[in-house]
Protein backbone atom coordinates (compact mmCIF):
# COMPACT_ATOMS: atom_id res chain seq x y z
CA UNK A 1 0.00 0.00 0.00
CA UNK A 2 3.01 2.23 -0.13
CA UNK A 3 1.53 3.69 -3.59
CA UNK A 4 -1.63 4.63 -1.59
CA UNK A 5 0.95 7.14 0.22
CA UNK A 6 2.62 8.53 -2.23
CA UNK A 7 -0.53 9.00 -4.23
CA UNK A 8 -1.74 10.69 -1.34
CA UNK A 9 1.38 12.84 -0.55
CA UNK A 10 1.14 13.91 -4.66
CA UNK A 11 -2.40 14.60 -4.54
CA UNK A 12 -1.55 16.80 -1.73
CA UNK A 13 1.82 18.41 -3.38
CA UNK A 14 -0.23 19.31 -7.01
CA UNK A 15 -3.03 20.85 -4.50
CA UNK A 16 -1.39 23.01 -2.66
CA UNK A 17 0.41 24.01 -6.07
CA UNK A 18 -2.40 25.04 -8.23
CA UNK A 19 -5.73 25.40 -6.67
CA UNK A 20 -7.15 28.19 -5.75
CA UNK A 21 -9.36 29.60 -2.23
CA UNK A 22 -12.82 30.00 -3.79
CA UNK A 23 -15.30 33.26 -2.78
CA UNK A 24 -17.53 31.13 -0.20
CA UNK A 25 -21.05 32.04 -0.07
CA UNK A 26 -22.87 31.32 3.68
CA UNK A 27 -24.61 27.10 4.05
CA UNK A 28 -27.36 25.73 5.82
CA UNK A 29 -26.12 22.08 6.09
CA UNK A 30 -23.22 21.05 8.32
CA UNK A 31 -21.18 18.20 6.01
CA UNK A 32 -19.58 15.51 8.55
CA UNK A 33 -16.85 12.74 7.24
CA UNK A 34 -17.01 9.64 9.54
CA UNK A 35 -17.48 6.55 7.94
CA UNK A 36 -15.54 5.73 4.56
CA UNK A 37 -17.65 3.58 2.29
CA UNK A 38 -17.94 3.81 -1.61
CA UNK A 39 -21.67 4.32 -1.12
CA UNK A 40 -24.37 4.43 1.61
CA UNK A 41 -27.14 1.43 2.47
CA UNK A 42 -30.12 3.34 4.43
CA UNK A 43 -29.52 1.59 7.66
CA UNK A 44 -31.09 3.31 10.88
CA UNK A 45 -30.89 0.67 13.30
CA UNK A 46 -30.24 1.97 16.55
CA UNK A 47 -30.34 -1.43 18.23
CA UNK A 48 -28.73 -3.87 16.35
CA UNK A 49 -24.94 -5.01 16.70
CA UNK A 50 -24.44 -5.85 12.83
CA UNK A 51 -22.59 -3.84 10.43
CA UNK A 52 -24.73 -1.63 8.36
CA UNK A 53 -26.48 1.22 10.50
CA UNK A 54 -25.51 4.61 9.50
CA UNK A 55 -23.22 6.82 11.92
CA UNK A 56 -25.97 9.52 12.07
CA UNK A 57 -28.28 6.88 13.87
CA UNK A 58 -26.46 7.27 17.52
CA UNK A 59 -24.80 10.13 16.49
CA UNK A 60 -27.90 12.90 15.75
CA UNK A 61 -31.09 10.47 16.25
CA UNK A 62 -31.53 8.02 18.38
CA UNK A 63 -30.78 9.47 22.28
CA UNK A 64 -29.75 7.61 25.67
CA UNK A 65 -31.11 8.60 29.24
CA UNK A 66 -27.48 10.05 29.92
CA UNK A 67 -24.68 10.87 27.96
CA UNK A 68 -20.89 10.11 30.02
CA UNK A 69 -18.53 13.62 28.88
CA UNK A 70 -14.86 11.74 28.81
CA UNK A 71 -13.87 14.59 29.25
CA UNK A 72 -15.32 15.75 32.56
CA UNK A 73 -15.61 12.36 33.44
CA UNK A 74 -19.06 12.18 34.53
CA UNK A 75 -22.56 11.46 33.25
CA UNK A 76 -24.41 14.25 32.20
CA UNK A 77 -28.52 14.41 32.53
CA UNK A 78 -30.34 13.90 28.92
CA UNK A 79 -33.68 12.04 27.92
CA UNK A 80 -32.74 11.16 31.78
CA UNK A 81 -32.57 13.48 34.91
CA UNK A 82 -32.12 11.04 37.73
CA UNK A 83 -30.92 7.48 38.36
CA UNK A 84 -30.72 6.70 41.97
CA UNK A 85 -30.27 3.67 44.58
CA UNK A 86 -33.42 2.91 46.83
CA UNK A 87 -32.14 0.55 48.47
CA UNK A 88 -28.73 -0.48 50.44
CA UNK A 89 -27.90 -3.26 48.87
CA UNK A 90 -28.30 -1.23 45.46
CA UNK A 91 -30.93 -3.76 43.36
CA UNK A 92 -33.33 -1.25 42.75
CA UNK A 93 -32.43 1.84 40.20
CA UNK A 94 -34.79 4.17 40.09
CA UNK A 95 -35.03 6.82 37.29
CA UNK A 96 -36.82 9.89 37.00
CA UNK A 97 -37.68 11.38 32.80
CA UNK A 98 -37.56 14.53 31.30
CA UNK A 99 -41.17 15.61 31.37
CA UNK A 100 -42.04 17.35 27.78
CA UNK A 101 -40.47 15.24 25.06
CA UNK A 102 -41.63 14.27 22.01
CA UNK A 103 -40.77 11.87 19.32
CA UNK A 104 -40.48 13.29 15.76
CA UNK A 105 -44.27 12.51 15.03
CA UNK A 106 -44.87 14.35 17.55
CA UNK A 107 -45.97 11.28 19.90
CA UNK A 108 -45.20 11.57 23.38
CA UNK A 109 -41.96 10.16 24.93
CA UNK A 110 -43.11 8.11 28.15
CA UNK A 111 -41.44 5.82 30.50
CA UNK A 112 -43.07 3.16 28.39
CA UNK A 113 -40.70 3.78 25.90
CA UNK A 114 -38.17 3.13 27.77
CA UNK A 115 -39.44 -0.02 29.50
CA UNK A 116 -40.53 -1.15 25.94
CA UNK A 117 -36.80 -0.58 24.23
CA UNK A 118 -35.48 -2.76 27.34
CA UNK A 119 -37.59 -5.76 27.09
CA UNK A 120 -37.08 -5.45 23.04
CA UNK A 121 -33.34 -6.14 24.62
CA UNK A 122 -34.65 -8.78 26.24
CA UNK A 123 -37.27 -10.77 23.31
CA UNK A 124 -34.03 -10.20 21.17
CA UNK A 125 -31.11 -11.21 23.27
CA UNK A 126 -29.04 -10.49 19.39
CA UNK A 127 -29.66 -6.78 20.49
CA UNK A 128 -28.62 -6.92 24.10
CA UNK A 129 -25.16 -6.51 23.06
CA UNK A 130 -24.25 -5.04 26.88
CA UNK A 131 -25.81 -8.01 28.47
CA UNK A 132 -28.23 -5.88 30.39
CA UNK A 133 -30.57 -8.66 30.94
CA UNK A 134 -27.68 -10.78 32.99
CA UNK A 135 -28.16 -8.33 35.76
CA UNK A 136 -31.43 -6.75 35.38
CA UNK A 137 -34.34 -8.95 36.58
CA UNK A 138 -37.55 -6.73 35.78
CA UNK A 139 -38.65 -3.34 34.89
CA UNK A 140 -41.27 -1.28 36.69
CA UNK A 141 -43.28 2.05 35.02
CA UNK A 142 -44.50 4.07 37.77
CA UNK A 143 -45.77 6.86 35.90
CA UNK A 144 -44.81 9.06 32.52
CA UNK A 145 -41.52 9.64 34.15
CA UNK A 146 -40.69 7.42 36.15
CA UNK A 147 -39.73 3.61 36.21
CA UNK A 148 -37.79 1.59 38.65
CA UNK A 149 -34.97 -1.03 37.11
CA UNK A 150 -34.81 -3.52 39.28
CA UNK A 151 -31.39 -5.45 39.41
CA UNK A 152 -30.98 -9.85 40.14
CA UNK A 153 -27.79 -8.08 42.33
CA UNK A 154 -25.82 -6.07 42.89
CA UNK A 155 -23.86 -4.82 39.57
CA UNK A 156 -22.08 -1.58 39.36
CA UNK A 157 -21.33 -1.05 35.76
CA UNK A 158 -25.20 -1.37 35.00
CA UNK A 159 -25.89 2.20 35.79
CA UNK A 160 -23.70 3.13 33.29
CA UNK A 161 -24.71 0.82 30.62
CA UNK A 162 -28.59 1.56 31.26
CA UNK A 163 -28.12 5.02 31.00
CA UNK A 164 -26.54 5.04 27.64
CA UNK A 165 -28.69 2.99 25.94
CA UNK A 166 -30.65 4.09 22.73
CA UNK A 167 -33.91 4.46 23.41
CA UNK A 168 -36.78 3.80 20.50
CA UNK A 169 -40.45 4.34 20.38
CA UNK A 170 -42.88 1.88 21.32
CA UNK A 171 -45.52 2.90 19.01
CA UNK A 172 -42.77 2.77 15.88
CA UNK A 173 -41.01 -0.38 16.94
CA UNK A 174 -44.06 -2.50 18.47
CA UNK A 175 -44.72 -4.56 15.28
CA UNK A 176 -41.64 -4.79 13.70
CA UNK A 177 -41.40 -8.49 13.15
CA UNK A 178 -37.22 -8.87 13.26
CA UNK A 179 -35.78 -5.78 15.31
CA UNK A 180 -32.21 -7.38 14.79
CA UNK A 181 -32.53 -7.06 10.18
CA UNK A 182 -34.51 -3.94 10.86
CA UNK A 183 -33.01 -1.33 8.43
CA UNK A 184 -35.52 1.55 9.82
CA UNK A 185 -35.73 3.05 6.91
CA UNK A 186 -37.96 5.90 8.20
CA UNK A 187 -36.59 6.95 11.55
CA UNK A 188 -38.82 7.65 14.33
CA UNK A 189 -36.64 9.68 17.38
CA UNK A 190 -35.91 11.88 19.67
CA UNK A 191 -32.58 13.55 18.83
CA UNK A 192 -32.14 16.62 17.39
CA UNK A 193 -31.94 15.48 13.09
CA UNK A 194 -34.47 12.63 12.16
CA UNK A 195 -35.44 13.72 9.10
CA UNK A 196 -34.53 11.90 6.24
CA UNK A 197 -34.42 14.42 3.49
CA UNK A 198 -31.86 12.84 1.31
CA UNK A 199 -30.45 9.50 0.31
CA UNK A 200 -28.51 8.56 -2.48
CA UNK A 201 -25.95 5.93 -3.17
CA UNK A 202 -23.26 8.87 -3.15
CA UNK A 203 -24.69 11.17 -0.31
CA UNK A 204 -27.84 11.88 2.53
CA UNK A 205 -28.95 14.31 4.14
CA UNK A 206 -30.99 14.69 7.67
CA UNK A 207 -32.81 17.85 8.55
CA UNK A 208 -34.18 18.79 12.05
CA UNK A 209 -36.43 16.95 14.10
CA UNK A 210 -39.54 19.24 13.73
CA UNK A 211 -40.30 18.59 18.00
CA UNK A 212 -36.80 18.66 19.22
CA UNK A 213 -36.78 19.08 23.06
CA UNK A 214 -34.07 21.48 22.68
CA UNK A 215 -35.14 23.14 19.57
CA UNK A 216 -33.31 26.19 20.42
CA UNK A 217 -30.11 24.04 20.28
CA UNK A 218 -31.16 22.28 16.82
CA UNK A 219 -29.03 25.61 15.11
CA UNK A 220 -28.08 23.87 12.04
CA UNK A 221 -30.53 23.16 9.42
CA UNK A 222 -28.90 19.75 8.24
CA UNK A 223 -26.49 17.52 8.49
CA UNK A 224 -24.58 16.45 5.01
CA UNK A 225 -23.02 12.95 4.27
CA UNK A 226 -21.00 12.44 1.07
CA UNK A 227 -19.45 9.09 0.44
CA UNK A 228 -15.87 8.87 0.39
CA UNK A 229 -13.95 5.59 -0.30
CA UNK A 230 -10.32 6.23 0.90
CA UNK A 231 -8.49 9.23 3.64
CA UNK A 232 -7.39 10.73 -0.04
CA UNK A 233 -11.10 11.82 -0.74
CA UNK A 234 -11.75 13.24 3.13
CA UNK A 235 -7.83 14.87 2.96
CA UNK A 236 -8.61 16.94 -0.85
CA UNK A 237 -11.95 18.24 0.82
CA UNK A 238 -10.89 18.56 3.55
CA UNK A 239 -8.42 21.44 1.98
CA UNK A 240 -11.20 22.49 0.05
CA UNK A 241 -13.39 23.38 2.72
CA UNK A 242 -15.29 21.34 1.92
CA UNK A 243 -15.86 19.61 4.80
CA UNK A 244 -17.24 20.88 8.61
CA UNK A 245 -16.49 18.31 11.04
CA UNK A 246 -14.26 14.89 10.58
CA UNK A 247 -13.66 11.98 12.34
CA UNK A 248 -10.76 11.00 9.74
CA UNK A 249 -6.11 10.47 10.85
CA UNK A 250 -4.71 13.80 9.24
CA UNK A 251 -0.89 13.17 8.75
CA UNK A 252 1.34 15.89 9.61
CA UNK A 253 -2.02 17.92 10.52
CA UNK A 254 -0.16 21.40 11.22
CA UNK A 255 1.50 21.84 7.92
CA UNK A 256 -1.25 20.21 5.27
CA UNK A 257 -4.38 21.02 6.98
CA UNK A 258 -3.85 23.98 9.38
CA UNK A 259 -1.27 26.19 7.98
CA UNK A 260 -3.67 25.88 4.44
CA UNK A 261 -5.85 27.84 6.03
CA UNK A 262 -5.11 28.90 9.82
CA UNK A 263 -8.10 31.34 10.14
CA UNK A 264 -10.83 28.52 9.91
CA UNK A 265 -8.74 25.07 10.28
CA UNK A 266 -8.78 23.43 13.58
CA UNK A 267 -8.19 20.09 15.17
CA UNK A 268 -7.57 18.14 18.17
CA UNK A 269 -6.38 14.83 19.07
CA UNK A 270 -6.50 13.82 22.55
CA UNK A 271 -5.40 10.47 24.00
CA UNK A 272 -8.60 9.58 25.40
CA UNK A 273 -9.74 7.31 22.65
CA UNK A 274 -9.72 3.35 22.47
CA UNK A 275 -6.83 1.06 22.64
CA UNK A 276 -5.92 0.16 18.86
CA UNK A 277 -5.35 -3.80 18.94
CA UNK A 278 -3.97 -6.57 16.47
CA UNK A 279 -6.51 -8.63 17.00
CA UNK A 280 -5.71 -12.81 16.53
CA UNK A 281 -8.55 -15.07 15.98
CA UNK A 282 -8.07 -17.67 18.96
CA UNK A 283 -10.49 -20.06 17.41
CA UNK A 284 -7.22 -20.83 15.26
CA UNK A 285 -3.88 -22.79 15.19
CA UNK A 286 -1.82 -21.48 15.86
CA UNK A 287 -3.32 -17.88 17.92
CA UNK A 288 -5.01 -20.72 20.40
CA UNK A 289 -1.53 -20.51 22.33
CA UNK A 290 -0.91 -16.90 24.28
CA UNK A 291 2.62 -17.36 24.06
CA UNK A 292 2.35 -17.42 20.58
CA UNK A 293 0.95 -14.15 20.83
CA UNK A 294 2.93 -13.20 22.91
CA UNK A 295 6.47 -13.64 20.58
CA UNK A 296 4.17 -11.88 17.26
CA UNK A 297 3.35 -8.64 19.91
CA UNK A 298 7.23 -8.84 21.01
CA UNK A 299 8.52 -9.05 17.02
CA UNK A 300 6.37 -5.86 16.78
CA UNK A 301 8.66 -2.48 16.67
CA UNK A 302 5.79 -0.15 18.17
CA UNK A 303 8.23 3.14 18.31
CA UNK A 304 8.15 2.75 15.07
CA UNK A 305 4.91 1.87 14.32
CA UNK A 306 3.93 5.28 16.30
CA UNK A 307 6.50 7.25 14.52
CA UNK A 308 5.96 6.11 10.94
CA UNK A 309 2.19 5.27 10.97
CA UNK A 310 0.64 7.91 13.37
CA UNK A 311 3.13 10.78 13.08
CA UNK A 312 3.80 10.87 16.67
CA UNK A 313 0.11 11.72 17.82
CA UNK A 314 0.34 8.98 19.77
CA UNK A 315 1.98 6.53 22.00
CA UNK A 316 3.51 2.92 22.09
CA UNK A 317 0.22 0.67 23.65
CA UNK A 318 0.57 -0.05 27.61
CA UNK A 319 1.14 -3.72 28.56
CA UNK A 320 -2.15 -4.27 30.73
CA UNK A 321 -3.91 -2.36 27.39
CA UNK A 322 -5.08 0.31 28.80
CA UNK A 323 -5.11 3.56 27.71
CA UNK A 324 -4.94 7.05 30.12
CA UNK A 325 -8.27 7.33 29.45
CA UNK A 326 -8.62 4.35 32.62
CA UNK A 327 -4.60 5.68 33.50
CA UNK A 328 -5.52 5.81 37.18
CA UNK A 329 -6.16 2.03 36.82
CA UNK A 330 -2.61 1.06 35.30
CA UNK A 331 0.24 -0.94 36.97
CA UNK A 332 3.65 0.35 36.30
CA UNK A 333 4.99 0.03 33.13
CA UNK A 334 7.78 -1.73 34.37
CA UNK A 335 5.33 -4.55 35.89
CA UNK A 336 6.76 -7.87 36.06
CA UNK A 337 5.49 -9.56 32.88
CA UNK A 338 4.99 -6.32 31.04
CA UNK A 339 7.36 -6.98 29.01
CA UNK A 340 5.51 -8.53 26.16
CA UNK A 341 4.64 -5.21 24.13
CA UNK A 342 8.59 -4.28 23.90
CA UNK A 343 10.60 -4.51 21.09
CA UNK A 344 12.37 -7.93 21.59
CA UNK A 345 12.27 -9.89 17.70
CA UNK A 346 15.26 -12.10 19.52
CA UNK A 347 12.98 -13.09 22.60
CA UNK A 348 9.99 -13.63 19.99
CA UNK A 349 12.40 -16.21 17.75
CA UNK A 350 13.74 -17.78 21.04
CA UNK A 351 10.07 -18.37 22.50
CA UNK A 352 8.58 -19.52 18.83
CA UNK A 353 11.76 -22.55 18.64
CA UNK A 354 10.71 -23.72 22.10
CA UNK A 355 7.06 -24.15 21.08
CA UNK A 356 8.26 -26.22 17.66
CA UNK A 357 7.37 -23.24 15.03
CA UNK A 358 10.30 -23.29 13.54
CA UNK A 359 11.85 -22.24 10.47
CA UNK A 360 12.59 -24.48 7.09
CA UNK A 361 15.83 -24.11 4.91
CA UNK A 362 14.06 -20.51 3.80
CA UNK A 363 14.13 -19.01 6.42
CA UNK A 364 9.84 -19.46 7.30
CA UNK A 365 8.50 -20.99 10.20
CA UNK A 366 6.12 -23.66 9.64
CA UNK A 367 2.88 -24.83 11.34
CA UNK A 368 2.11 -28.14 13.02
CA UNK A 369 0.70 -29.07 9.71
CA UNK A 370 3.78 -28.93 7.70
CA UNK A 371 2.18 -25.67 6.14
CA UNK A 372 4.26 -22.43 5.89
CA UNK A 373 3.15 -20.07 8.67
CA UNK A 374 1.45 -17.30 7.09
CA UNK A 375 -1.57 -14.75 8.82
CA UNK A 376 -3.45 -12.22 6.80
CA UNK A 377 -4.08 -8.69 8.76
CA UNK A 378 -7.46 -6.98 7.78
CA UNK A 379 -7.46 -3.52 7.23
CA UNK A 380 -9.46 -0.85 6.02
CA UNK A 381 -8.89 -0.07 2.55
CA UNK A 382 -7.98 3.99 2.63
CA UNK A 383 -7.51 4.46 6.49
CA UNK A 384 -3.75 4.79 5.61
CA UNK A 385 -2.77 5.45 9.54
CA UNK A 386 -3.53 1.80 10.02
CA UNK A 387 -2.57 0.49 6.41
CA UNK A 388 0.79 2.03 7.16
CA UNK A 389 0.61 0.11 10.42
CA UNK A 390 -0.25 -3.21 9.28
CA UNK A 391 2.76 -2.48 6.32
CA UNK A 392 5.01 -2.25 9.53
CA UNK A 393 3.78 -5.19 10.92
CA UNK A 394 4.05 -7.04 8.32
CA UNK A 395 7.97 -6.71 7.68
CA UNK A 396 8.17 -6.82 11.32
CA UNK A 397 6.67 -10.68 11.69
CA UNK A 398 8.43 -11.34 7.81
CA UNK A 399 11.98 -10.89 9.59
CA UNK A 400 11.05 -13.55 12.41
CA UNK A 401 9.42 -16.25 9.59
CA UNK A 402 5.76 -15.29 9.36
CA UNK A 403 4.57 -14.56 5.88
CA UNK A 404 2.45 -12.09 7.23
CA UNK A 405 0.19 -10.16 4.66
CA UNK A 406 -1.70 -7.03 4.59
CA UNK A 407 -5.68 -7.15 3.28
CA UNK A 408 -7.70 -4.44 2.84
CA UNK A 409 -11.54 -4.39 2.39
CA UNK A 410 -14.04 -1.80 2.38
CA UNK A 411 -15.69 -0.78 5.66
CA UNK A 412 -18.42 -3.18 5.37
CA UNK A 413 -16.59 -5.70 4.26
CA UNK A 414 -13.88 -5.31 7.51
CA UNK A 415 -16.21 -5.19 9.97
CA UNK A 416 -18.76 -7.72 8.95
CA UNK A 417 -15.48 -10.19 9.15
CA UNK A 418 -14.51 -9.05 12.52
CA UNK A 419 -18.15 -9.18 13.51
CA UNK A 420 -18.35 -12.77 12.91
CA UNK A 421 -14.99 -13.92 13.75
CA UNK A 422 -14.26 -14.54 10.12
CA UNK A 423 -10.46 -13.66 9.90
CA UNK A 424 -6.78 -14.55 10.81
CA UNK A 425 -5.59 -10.96 12.20
CA UNK A 426 -7.29 -7.67 11.96
CA UNK A 427 -6.62 -3.95 13.28
CA UNK A 428 -9.54 -2.95 15.18
CA UNK A 429 -10.16 -0.41 18.03
CA UNK A 430 -11.32 -1.90 21.80
CA UNK A 431 -14.75 -0.97 23.46
CA UNK A 432 -15.03 2.45 24.24
CA UNK A 433 -15.64 2.56 27.53
CA UNK A 434 -14.67 4.57 30.70
CA UNK A 435 -14.78 1.40 32.93
CA UNK A 436 -12.01 -1.22 33.45
CA UNK A 437 -15.00 -3.83 34.00
CA UNK A 438 -16.63 -3.24 30.37
CA UNK A 439 -12.94 -3.35 29.27
CA UNK A 440 -11.67 -6.27 30.05
CA UNK A 441 -14.86 -7.84 30.00
CA UNK A 442 -15.10 -7.42 26.15
CA UNK A 443 -11.51 -8.65 25.82
CA UNK A 444 -11.98 -11.77 27.90
CA UNK A 445 -15.11 -12.67 29.02
CA UNK A 446 -16.38 -16.09 28.30
CA UNK A 447 -19.98 -14.50 28.00
CA UNK A 448 -19.13 -12.11 25.34
CA UNK A 449 -17.70 -15.09 22.94
CA UNK A 450 -19.51 -15.62 20.05
CA UNK A 451 -19.33 -18.71 17.94
CA UNK A 452 -18.11 -18.01 14.58
CA UNK A 453 -20.49 -16.58 12.30
CA UNK A 454 -22.47 -15.01 14.47
CA UNK A 455 -22.18 -10.97 14.88
CA UNK A 456 -20.01 -9.88 18.31
CA UNK A 457 -20.78 -6.88 19.49
CA UNK A 458 -16.94 -6.16 20.61
CA UNK A 459 -14.52 -9.82 21.77
CA UNK A 460 -13.91 -10.51 18.07
CA UNK A 461 -11.14 -12.20 18.77
CA UNK A 462 -13.40 -14.91 20.23
CA UNK A 463 -11.60 -15.34 23.37
CA UNK A 464 -12.88 -16.33 27.42
CA UNK A 465 -11.21 -17.67 30.18
CA UNK A 466 -12.69 -18.96 33.81
CA UNK A 467 -9.70 -17.40 35.62
CA UNK A 468 -10.76 -13.61 34.26
CA UNK A 469 -14.65 -14.20 34.73
CA UNK A 470 -13.87 -15.22 38.29
CA UNK A 471 -12.53 -12.02 39.07
CA UNK A 472 -15.18 -9.93 36.34
CA UNK A 473 -17.75 -11.27 38.70
CA UNK A 474 -16.34 -10.10 41.91
CA UNK A 475 -15.44 -6.61 39.85
CA UNK A 476 -18.88 -5.74 39.08
CA UNK A 477 -20.49 -6.61 42.69
CA UNK A 478 -18.27 -4.22 44.54
CA UNK A 479 -18.69 -0.52 45.51
CA UNK A 480 -15.85 -0.66 47.65
CA UNK A 481 -12.95 1.52 45.84
CA UNK A 482 -9.67 -0.48 47.50
CA UNK A 483 -10.97 -3.85 46.51
CA UNK A 484 -12.20 -2.66 42.92
CA UNK A 485 -8.45 -1.21 42.24
CA UNK A 486 -7.21 -4.55 43.59
CA UNK A 487 -9.64 -6.43 41.34
CA UNK A 488 -8.65 -4.14 38.07
CA UNK A 489 -4.55 -4.76 39.06
CA UNK A 490 -5.73 -8.87 39.37
CA UNK A 491 -6.88 -8.54 35.54
CA UNK A 492 -4.04 -6.85 34.37
CA UNK A 493 -2.12 -9.12 35.24
CA UNK A 494 -4.11 -12.28 33.82
CA UNK A 495 -3.97 -10.03 30.59
CA UNK A 496 -0.50 -9.41 30.24
CA UNK A 497 -0.20 -13.01 30.73
CA UNK A 498 -2.87 -14.41 28.13
CA UNK A 499 -2.21 -11.98 25.77
CA UNK A 500 -6.17 -12.39 24.17
CA UNK A 501 -5.11 -9.28 22.13
CA UNK A 502 -2.33 -7.23 21.29
CA UNK A 503 -2.07 -3.46 22.13
CA UNK A 504 -0.42 -1.23 19.36
CA UNK A 505 -1.40 2.05 20.15
CA UNK A 506 -3.91 4.24 21.84
CA UNK A 507 -6.63 5.96 19.12
CA UNK A 508 -6.56 9.80 19.51
CA UNK A 509 -9.74 11.18 19.74
CA UNK A 510 -9.35 12.42 16.03
CA UNK A 511 -11.15 15.45 15.28
CA UNK A 512 -10.92 18.13 12.44
CA UNK A 513 -13.51 21.39 12.51
CA UNK A 514 -14.02 24.24 9.48
CA UNK A 515 -14.78 27.30 11.16
CA UNK A 516 -16.09 29.63 7.99
CA UNK A 517 -19.91 28.68 8.52
CA UNK A 518 -20.17 27.01 11.66
CA UNK A 519 -18.75 27.86 14.96
CA UNK A 520 -19.04 26.79 18.71
CA UNK A 521 -16.67 23.19 18.53
CA UNK A 522 -14.95 21.94 21.13
CA UNK A 523 -11.28 23.14 21.54
CA UNK A 524 -8.77 22.52 24.45
CA UNK A 525 -9.80 25.67 25.67
CA UNK A 526 -13.25 25.18 25.63
CA UNK A 527 -13.71 21.01 26.26
CA UNK A 528 -17.01 20.85 26.37
CA UNK A 529 -17.00 17.38 25.02
CA UNK A 530 -13.99 15.64 22.36
CA UNK A 531 -14.16 17.61 19.25
CA UNK A 532 -14.25 13.72 17.08
CA UNK A 533 -17.27 12.39 16.04
CA UNK A 534 -16.52 9.07 16.47
CA UNK A 535 -17.93 8.97 20.28
CA UNK A 536 -21.59 8.58 20.34
CA UNK A 537 -23.41 9.59 22.17
CA UNK A 538 -21.05 12.00 23.05
CA UNK A 539 -21.22 13.80 20.01
CA UNK A 540 -24.67 14.94 20.50
CA UNK A 541 -23.09 17.52 22.87
CA UNK A 542 -21.43 18.80 20.12
CA UNK A 543 -24.28 19.01 17.96
CA UNK A 544 -26.28 20.37 19.86
CA UNK A 545 -23.70 23.81 20.51
CA UNK A 546 -22.71 24.05 16.84
CA UNK A 547 -24.74 27.34 15.11
CA UNK A 548 -24.01 29.02 11.92
CA UNK A 549 -21.36 32.38 12.31
CA UNK A 550 -23.64 35.31 11.44
CA UNK A 551 -21.64 36.62 9.29
CA UNK A 552 -19.14 34.72 6.30
CA UNK A 553 -16.11 36.82 5.43
CA UNK A 554 -15.47 36.60 1.46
Amino acid sequence: MQGSWRSLWLLLILFGCHAEKKASAPRDHLVISTEQNASWIRNFNPLSAAAGARWVTLGAMYEPLMIYNRMEGRLIPWLGLRADFEDPMHHQLKVTLRSGVRWSDGKPFTARDVAFTFQLLRKFPALDSNGIWNFVKSIEVMDDTQLRFHFQRAFAPGVLQIMQQPLVAAHSWKDVPDPVSFANEHPVATGPYTEVTLFENQVFEIGRNPYYWQKDKAAVKALRFPAFASNEQVMLNLLQGNIDLAANFVPAVERIYVDRDPEHNRYWFPLVGNMVFLYLNTTTVPYDQAEVRRAISMAMDRQKIVKVAMFNYSEPGHASGMTQGLGRWRLPADHPGSDWVRFQPDKAEALLDQLGLKKDDKGMRRLPNGEVWSLDINVVSGWSDWVRAAQIISLNLRAIGIDARLRTYDFGAWFSQLQRGEFQGAISWSTDTVEPYEFYRFLMSEKTRQPIGTPAASNWHRFGDSEVEARLEKLASTFDAATKQQLVHELQILFMAKAPAIPLFPNPAWGTAHTRYFQNFPTPQNPYAVLSPNYRPEILQVLTEIKPVTRVTL
